[in-house]
């Protein structure tokens, strides 16, 4: 009996188990999942993992459901999303991925994958999201990769390297909903069996190289929200079908090379709100039918050749929220209707013909944050409620007209200002000193106006000043001490006016040299000072300020600051730099421990050499000097550079010494840095391909551009048969335009721009280096700063001399102006004379000023260069050098004013 109830027991025991564990080992047996770990296990073999963010995947496992960035199927148990956005992988997609047989999400994005895009992804079946954006992918995308598509629903390879055509085949996806190809260097026609994917929201092919015309059929979007095809090279008319659809939110066609009128289907679209044909040479007149697109929020039109007036049916538009009609040639004045556009913020309708009083009726609306009236022809006096009227707005330039009047006292009102650009106008009177109630005021520019009066003490009360200009009027007196109080200010121009007495003490007035300093003591003012009154005013004990252009170049001035500053570690960097390095010995290998040889007195260190080419084939056997003072070729603001090989195949390379290892940050710090700049391909931006750290010692690897730099092509040529054509620089600027939009791209500021920085290689291409490089110090450094201010005086953009600066993509943009400038002048950004100092910009924005542009042509090119071509390109410099930064544009806005000036003779 006992030994029955014992078996009962067992049995009952070894149901249980069999029960528990049987599922279990079922499961765990599934050769379907096994293809799960598998597939996973071998597409990590073909990554790079800095980071280790998937050292959760263990091949060992039964299951991948709990790995990092794996999601299953509840019930079935198979990988459905595969999710590792932003982990800093590298490496190339790998075919393990096609053994997820129930794979619905595969997202990649933001990482450094390399390699061609895998053709055979869409075989599964199941998937229905693909997105490989922001990577380094190369290669076409593959004709048969949308043939069976399955139940594909949106795909994005956007801002990656991939060249080639669309495939047409993308056109048997009728699942799809959401195409994004953006950024990339796609080039050919654009299929237009795009069209016919009806179920088709959202499509986005911006900033590619697609050409010829947008083809008919885009009325059939039945479902279209959003087309933006803008940034391309798209020639010809808007489709007329354009408005088929009456669903489509957003059309974006600018940048592009488009011509003719608005297509009148437009007027169609019921629910459109954002329409941008912004820079192309669309014409026409501006059709009053614009004013039936209730939805619309934005309209741009800008940079086109739209003529004749603006009708009054734009007060229709009561959803507008931004309006932009600049550089056009409209006409009239400004309808009164536009007040009824109660929403607009944004309003911008510069550089056109329009005229009448100063548009008043307009300051009804008090959310206008930003208008531009700028660059017409608008007159009467300076309104006197503007202040009143206009509580919210933050950017006001009525700048090149011809407005008269005082300054409003009401300016004070205008609490949230913080661009006021009056200049060039018929202004008189003093300045009010209720601008004082201007709190936010960062750029002050009256130049240029007929302004009589004291540099009133109130504008000391605007701590947050950073610019101003006061230039060209009749201002008297001397200047208020307590501007020393301005913290703030980096430029401060009051030359051409009646001014005397000392200069402020303390702030950005130390800056300036105790002594009076004339630029150029030969010099009259523009108002026609008589050399009388000027010998009269030489007479005073006090500083003179009749010739002011000392401060008109106030940003050079605060930039002496650090070049006086930085002398002595100048002097100490040189001598360290001129010590013997000591070879640095390589072992071979993908990413090797390497051992700099120690002085005696040192201990040794031990570092690790990383290549991002894992492909490349290494030297072996013995250690190859990498650092050999015999094989230096340069020496920049950031280290000194080598010329060396590593490579099986003698490739060289260019290994830059960084001499600023004291400011490093840590490893782990540096090593992030450099690996997000190692990520950087373009065809105009020399790239990183590996790096070395240690304490003592950091190395950047370069590849080696055999043509030289710009700075020694341009300088160094001193015959005419062996300058730089206008071609060959028409290439250099367009390509380094191309290489910095690049990099603004990415997030990444050059910082150290110079022609001493651009590399050409055999082909004459331009290749922007160097780039990046202030990333790797901590908190910028002020002390390195200067020193590297020093190296690239005349480049650097005048809010950079303001200790508190924040560097942005604007400053890149001041140093590209200034480089477009050298290139077409052949002259050096600043030029020392015996009693005097040229700046190039203001050379050459006089010359423009005067309409002699064609004579700062680099004589050396003897005539030998379009007219035209060249004033534009010599416009588009100044643009970008403005010292005011808002008023610099975008470098992608650059490269497409560039296409466009050299645009194909059949455009």
């Amino acid at each position: 009996m006992i030994i029955g109830d014992q078996w009962l027991l067992l049995l009952r025991l070894f149901i249980i188990i069999i029960t528990t564990t049987v599922p279990q080992l079922a499961h765990s047996m599934d050769p379907a999942f096994n293809d799960d770990v598998l597939g996973l296990i071998a597409f990590k073999a073909g990554l790079i993992d800095p980071y280790s963010k998937l050292a959760s995947w263990n091949q060992d496992d039964d299951s991948p459901c709990s790995w990092a960035g794996v999601r299953c199927d509840p019930w079935a148990h198979r990988v459905t999303e595969l999710a590792l956005d932003g982990l800093s992988l590298s490496g190339h997609v790998g075919h393990g991925l096609l053994r997820l047989q129930s794979l619905q999400i595969l997202s990649l994005s933001n990482n450094r994958l390399n390699g061609t895009i895998l053709p055979g992804l869409t075989s599964l079946g199941t998937l229905q999201v693909i997105n490989l954006s922001s990577n380094n992918l190369t290669g076409a995308i593959p004709e048969e990769m949308f043939g069976h598509c399955g139940s594909l629903a949106a795909v994005s390879f956007a801002m990656n390297g991939l060249t080639g055509r669309i495939p047409g085949s993308l056109s048997t996806c009728q699942t799809l909903v959401a195409i994004n190809f953006s950024m990339n260097r796609l080039s050919g026609e654009m299929p237009s069996e795009i069209w016919s994917l009806r179920g088709l929201q959202s499509i986005d092919l911006s900033e590619n190289l697609l050409e010829g015309r947008i083809p008919e059929g885009i009325g059939n979007l039945y479902n279209a929200k959003t087309v933006n095809l803008s940034g391309n090279r798209f020639s010809g008319r808007i489709p007329e079908d354009v408005g088929g659809y009456f669903g489509l939110e957003k059309l974006d066609l600018s940048g592009n090379f488009l011509s003719g009128s608005l297509p009148e289907s437009i007027r169609r679209l019921a629910s459109v709100s954002s329409i941008r044909l912004r820079g192309n040479s669309l014409s026409g007149v501006f059709p009053y039918w614009i004013g039936e697109l209730r939805s619309l929020e934005s309209l741009d039109l800008s940079r086109n050749r739209f003529f004749g007036g603006i009708p009054e049916s734009v007060g229709n538009l009561q959803q507008l929220k931004e309006l932009n009609l600049s550089m056009n040639n409209f006409t009239g004045i400004l309808p009164s209707s536009i007040s009824n556009c109660i929403d607009l913020s944004v309003l911008d309708i510069s550089h056109n013909g329009l005229t009448g009083d100063f548009p008043l009726r307009i300051f009804r609306n008090n959310n206008l944050e930003v208008l531009d009236v700028s660059s017409n022809a608008f007159s009467g006096e300076f309104p006197a409620r503007i202040g009143t009227a206009m509580i919210n707005l933050q950017y006001l330039n009525a700048s090149g007209n011809a407005i008269s009047g005082s300054i409003a006292e009401s300016i004070g009102e205008l609490r949230m200002i913080r661009v006021l650009d009056l200049s060039k106008n018929r202004l008189s009177g003093s300045i009010p000193t209720e601008i004082q109630r201007c709190s936010s005021l960062v750029y002050l520019v009256l130049s240029e106006n007929n302004l009589t009066g004291t540099v009133p003490l109130a504008l000391s009360k605007l701590f947050g000043l950073e610019y101003v200009d006061l230039s060209v009027n009749h201002l008297t007196g001397s200047l208020p001490k307590e501007l020393a109080n301005l913290t703030h200010l980096f430029y401060f121009n009051i030359s051409n006016n009646n001014l005397e007495g000392e200069l402020p003490v303390g702030g950005f007035f130390d800056t300036v040299h105790p002594k009076p300093i004339v630029l150029n003591p030969n010099s009259n003012s523009t108002r026609g000072s008589s050399s009388s009154s000027l010998s009269k005013n030489l007479h005073h004990k006090r500083i003179i300020f009749s010739i002011s252009a000392l401060i008109a170049i106030g940003a050079a001035a605060s930039i002496a600051i650090g070049v006086i500053a930085i002398t002595i570690l100048n002097i100490h960097v040189r001598s360290s730099m001129s010590r013997a390095d000591p070879p640095l010995a390589f072992s071979g290998g993908k990413e090797e421990d390497i051992s700099c040889s120690p002085s005696p007195s040192e201990p040794k260190n031990n570092g690790k050499l990383v290549m991002f080419n894992r492909d490349a084939n290494f030297m072996e056997g013995a250690a190859n000097a990498l650092l050999n003072k015999e094989s230096e070729i340069g020496r920049g603001g950031f280290g000194i550079v080598y010329r060396s090989s590593i490579y099986e195949d003698g490739r060289p390379l260019a290994i830059k010494k960084l001499t600023c290892s004291g400011l490093m940050k840590s490893r782990e710090d540096f090593e992030r840095e450099v690996k997000t700049l190692g990520k950087i391909r373009h065809p105009n931006i020399i790239p990183l391909e590996g790096y070395y750290w240690e304490p003592s010692l950091q190395l950047l690897v370069y590849e080696h551009v055999s043509g030289g730099s710009l700075h020694r092509r341009i300088h160094d040529q001193i015959t005419t048969s062996s300058c730089l054509t206008w071609p060959q620089r028409f290439k250099i600027i367009i390509g380094m335009a191309k290489g910095l939009a690049h990099l603004h791209q990415m997030k990444v500021v050059h910082y150290n721009l110079k022609s001493a920085n651009i590399l050409l290689d055999a082909s004459g291409e331009a290749r922007v280096g160097d780039f990046g490089l202030a990333r790797l110090v901590p908190a910028l450094d002020r002390c390195l700063l200067s020193s590297k201010i020093q190296s690239a005086l005349g480049y650097v953009a005048p809010e950079f001399a303001c200790r508190t600066v924040k560097i942005t993509e604007k400053c890149d943009v001041y140093g590209f102006g200034v480089l477009v400038l050298e290139v077409v002048t052949g002259r050096r950004p600043v030029e020392y004379m015996e009693d005097d100092v040229a700046v190039l910009s203001e050379v050459v924005r006089s010359a423009v000023d005067e309409g002699r542009v064609e004579g700062c042509v680099d004589g050396r090119l003897e005539g030998c260069f379009p007219a035209e071509e060249v004033v534009s390109v010599v416009k588009l410099g100044l643009l970008c050098a403005s010292p005011v930064p808002s008023s610099r544009p975008d470098m992608s806005e650059v490269v497409k004013v560039l296409e466009m000036i050299r645009r194909p003779p059949e455009s």
